[in-house]
């Protein structure tokens, strides 16, 4: 790859960000040849790359469990650096708009439009949300009423304060400090009920509950104040100590623009444009966490405390089952570390791996040498491992489970994104909708080597997964860069399993409309608009 020619003021402006011209010069020649799209064998099904467990196993894997939460190896990693921007989308559409009345939105319902019934539904609702009464407070401090506003279809003032830096500013909050749920004695941000959700599982012997959140820079002292004023209060209810960490994806992470030529993108003083690059530059910040057993949900993904128990219960048996795997990984490297290791044991362990872990030794394995062999194993084996909960598809977008070829030939499991997938190639579109299951985002991961040192996690990500689309800036396009995704590409080379879960388990947030889900509502069912 040839460096691109830098000018001294692009390399001090990458010094200052932390970014490696080297690594810009990548990012740019990906834009000039996209990497191929993913090449799918066939889904993952159950029997076939999913595990549907026993009782005996989820038996088996609940007492692993409970001997490593006891020691302490268990963490939990929640991604919250995402402001509610697309939470609220639909609500900001109509702050932009023309002013508008009720008798316009039933009209344009009946015309079939059905973003104004959805608006409307949001208004009817509006007691039903956590929020409720913040929201009242806030149009208080204004002189306003917020039943008189909506019996008289003031809704533009109501908008106003709940979205607008005026108000609320929910629209720009994090979405781990919004109001999600509400109860008898008090509301709750989807941060607090990370914490009670915690406590569940990743509590060792002495009480100690530790929880680390990915903060966007601007959102971080927020955040950290938010966990102050509420620590007390749960370390009390729970008996608990929290050992909570925040961490910011930095501007080293950032990757660069480019414009529809291929050529850096630049602002309108000549500058480079760096841009985010996704959930995949958190690769960085788990690494940084040097964890033991870590699992990672998404912070959007919570529901009430007394709907729980399920939730609870499966992660434990994945935490076990993950611990159960594990150990079975790290038996089998010191027996091919020991002095001598015999034929029948280095056939035994590639069936293991074969039949376990899904993982494929290479067409040419059986004409290796001895030593080779081990050697071969031994690269097999020596990753991080992850076990990912796996729900019934049932038409949410995003990821699932899929037997993936890579460039060598080599089939692994892998979770893959549509956006990854050639759906016009013959074949893959047939794949892709023979998928049974769903990535929720719900895994366990063992992030230690088998003598307890810390993997170098970025030694194991395919840095050619990448997604290319298309932005804006300045009325200008743009071509945009994200990283290889954290639970796709920056795991590509872990040893990956998948285990089937309850759909139960699954409750995001992805629009304030899902806050009226039964997941998240402790007021009785919503009442739908005639």
């Amino acid at each position: 790859m040839v460096s691109f020619p830098w000018t001294p003021e692009d390399l001090q402006q990458m010094k200052a960000m932390g970014v490696d011209p080297v690594e810009a010069s990548r990012q740019l020649e990906l834009f000039r040849t996209p990497p191929p799209f993913a090449d799918l064998v066939r889904p993952a099904t159950v029997g076939d790359g999913i595990c549907r467990l026993t009782p005996a196993q989820k038996k088996k894997a609940l007492a692993n469990y409970r001997k490593a939460a006891l020691r302490g190896r268990f963490s939990k990693f929640v991604p919250a650096s995402g402001a509610a921007s697309r939470m609220f989308h639909l609500l900001m559409k109509f702050v932009q708009r023309n002013p508008f009345s009720e008798e316009d939105l039933k009209r344009e319902i009946l015309e079939g439009r059905e973003e104004s019934r959805q608006f409307l539904e949001f208004m009817d609702s509006l007691s039903h949300f956590a929020f409720f009464d913040e929201l009242g407070g806030a149009l208080s401090k204004h002189d306003l009423d917020l039943e008189t506003l909506r019996r008289e279809g003031r809704f533009l003032e109501i908008l106003r304060v709940l979205l607008m830096p005026e108000g609320l500013n929910y629209s720009q909050k994090p979405k781990g400090l919004i109001q999600f749920h509400g109860y008898p004695q008090e509301n709750r941000t989807p941060m607090e009920e990370h914490l009670v959700e915690g406590v569940q599982y990743v509590q060792d012997r002495s009480k100690r509950c530790r929880i680390h959140f990915t903060v966007s820079e601007e959102h971080a002292e927020a955040c950290r104040g938010h966990f102050l004023t509420v620590r007390k209060k749960y370390e009390k209810k729970y008996g608990v100590k929290f050992e909570l960490d925040f961490s910011v994806q930095g501007p080293g992470t950032n990757t660069l623009a480019a414009d529809k030529d291929n050529q850096p993108f630049r602002d309108g003083e000549g500058r480079l444009v760096f841009r985010p690059a996704g959930h995949g530059a958190l690769l960085e910040n788990l690494n940084r966490l040097k964890g033991d057993l870590v699992y990672v949900k998404n912070i959007d993904n919570v529901t009430l405390e007394h709907r729980l128990e399920t939730a609870v219960l499966w992660k434990k048996i994945l935490g076990g089952y993950l611990a159960g795997i594990q150990e079975s990984v790290f038996k089998a490297l010191r027996k091919l570390c020991a002095k001598r290791t015999t034929i029948k044991t280095t056939a035994r362990l590639k069936r293991f791996a074969v039949r376990e872990l899904g993982m494929d030794p290479g067409a040419d394995f059986d004409s290796l040498s001895a030593t080779a062999k081990i050697r071969r194993l031994q690269g097999l084996f020596n990753r991080p491992l992850r076990v990912c909960g796996v729900v019934p598809a049932t038409g949410e977008p995003g990821g699932g489970p899929y037997w993936l070829k890579d460039s060598g030939g080599k089939i692994s499991l892998q979770i893959v994104e549509k956006a990854q997938m050639d759906l016009g190639k013959p074949g893959q579109s047939k794949i892709f909708e023979g998928a049974t299951h769903f990535n929720p985002v719900d895994l366990v991961c063992g992030l230690r080597d088998w003598r307890g040192r810390p993997f170098r996690l970025k030694k194991y990500r395919d840095p050619g997964a990448v997604f290319i689309s298309s932005k804006s800036m300045g009325g200008r396009e743009l071509k945009a860069l994200e990283l290889p995704g954290l639970w796709n590409g920056a795991m590509a080379h872990w040893i990956t399993l998948f285990v089937e879960v309850p759909l139960e388990t699954f409750n995001p947030v992805k629009t304030v409309f899902d806050l009226l889900k039964p997941a998240h509502q402790s007021k009785g069912k919503v009442p739908a608009r005639k």
